[in-house]
């Protein structure tokens, strides 16, 4: 059964720290294009972060540049967002998706398989 399982959401005070993992199972991660899209209370899903198959390419949201960071192992078939000086504006539930192409886009669109989420909470 091909599925995305994430996990390492939680609450985290603003300039805190968080690192969301996507396991992936029934794919080859190196086939794929990853990508992480978050959705606050209220608002549209957007994309934050892309990774194409090899891991050869990154691309950031500017909302989140400079301070999230996506990476995978490959050999782990697992995906990884590591997240730092969070800021309320980051709360939200951040999935995991994946797309069996070669490109990094945030247009969620051409993402065939999604996870279920987790939540991210950052708050004084």
């Amino acid at each position: 059964q091909t599925q995305l399982v994430e996990s390492g959401g939680g609450s985290v005070q603003p300039g805190g720290s968080l690192r969301l993992s996507c396991a992936a199972s029934g794919l080859t991660l190196k086939s794929w294009s990853f990508a992480w899209f978050r959705q606050a209370p209220g608002q549209e899903r957007e994309g934050v972060s892309c990774s194409t198959y090899g891991a050869g390419f990154a691309n950031y949201a500017d909302s989140v540049k400079g301070r999230f960071t996506i990476s995978r192992d490959n050999a782990r078939n697992q995906v990884y967002l590591q997240m730092d000086n969070l800021k309320p504006e980051d709360t939200g539930v951040y999935y995991c998706v994946a797309g069996y192409f070669a490109q990094c886009t945030l247009l969620e669109k051409y993402f065939t398989l999604w996870g279920q989420g987790t939540p991210v909470t950052v708050s004084s």
